[in-house]
């Protein structure tokens, strides 16, 4: 069981981090995953991403990394039970293995996720996409600070204690987001982040953290040419399917800018893509996602 404190230092964040995403085995290929003791009735998707991405990571060669994964949403999750995760092995192949992933709880699927795995080959390579200059995250305030600022205004509630959860990533935008006061904004963010502590030296925790952390700001990015909030209820959001591809080695623990951008809105749903970079420029990283975005009160 993960623990709760009032004011957890940012190791024992990094901690319960890990501790979330870990798996408990159950035989075979049925694995259990612990639930978020401060979760806020839903079960956050990077979370389900992260931890079916753990499953099938544990039924493959420890020479194969992640190269892609492929997610759906199927039902909200509930942080009142834990998630049961089976995996099915369709390839394991010369160089690549594939893994399927079904989430459960009380029987009901809520996420289908099918990861490939890729044993590391040289071939060509060639990087097109350029790094957006941007201010470094040392000359950024930690979104922590601006949120807990706006959650001093607020009555206790729930709104005000999604401000103010402490967490394991330290997000650094260089656009922070109007929590409470929206305004039209084009549908391009640039936001640094990297776990408040140092992870371990294990290439997979690394790309489950950053699995974990590209749900974060895909839908948001995608609401702001509309000029409403999630968070004071002007839309119901919801993530449709979600998509990782790594391109190279990286650390979740050093600062990596996740640049977004929303070119399509429409029928309820937004489309929401992501390219994340090291400080040197290199890409690692590619996100795309589809969600249900719906104004309310229409």
């Amino acid at each position: 069981m993960l623990s709760q404190r009032p004011n957890p230092t940012p190791e024992e964040l990094v901690a319960d981090l890990m501790l979330l995403l870990d798996l408990e085995p159950r035989g075979g290929d049925l694995f259990i995953g612990r639930r978020h003791p401060e979760g806020m009735g839903r079960v956050f998707g990077g979370q389900a991403i992260a931890q079916a991405l753990g499953a099938a990571r544990r039924t493959v060669p420890a020479e194969r990394y992640t190269h892609s994964i492929h997610a759906y949403f199927l039902r909200p999750g509930n942080d009142e039970y834990p998630i049961e995760f089976r995996v099915k092995r369709d390839l394991d192949g010369r160089s690549f293995s594939n893994r399927r992933v079904v989430a459960s709880q009380r029987g009901e699927p809520i996420l289908n996720l099918t990861a490939s795995f890729h044993l590391p080959q040289e071939g060509l390579s060639h990087q097109d996409a350029q790094m957006p200059d941007v201010p470094p995250p040392e000359a950024l305030r930690p979104d922590a600070e601006i949120r807990q600022e706006v959650a001093e205004t607020l009555p206790d509630g729930p709104i005000k204690k999604l401000l103010l959860r402490p967490r394991a990533i330290d997000f650094r935008s260089v656009e922070p987001r109007d929590w409470l006061d929206p305004h039209v904004r084009e549908p391009r963010a640039h936001c640094w982040f990297k776990t408040v502590g140092p992870l371990p030296d294990y290439r997979p925790i690394h790309r489950a953290v950053l699995a974990y952390t590209s749900d974060f700001q895909l839908l948001s990015t995608a609401i702001q040419p509309h000029g409403l909030s999630m968070h004071i209820g002007q839309v119901k959001a919801a993530s449709i399917d979600h998509a990782v591809w790594f391109h190279g080695d990286f650390r979740a623990d050093d600062w990596l800018l996740y640049v977004t951008d929303s070119p399509w809105s429409g029928m309820s749903r937004g489309f929401g893509r992501g390219q994340i970079f090291t400080r040197d420029g290199r890409l690692v990283a590619s996100v795309a996602q589809e969600g249900m975005m719906r104004p309310t009160g229409r």
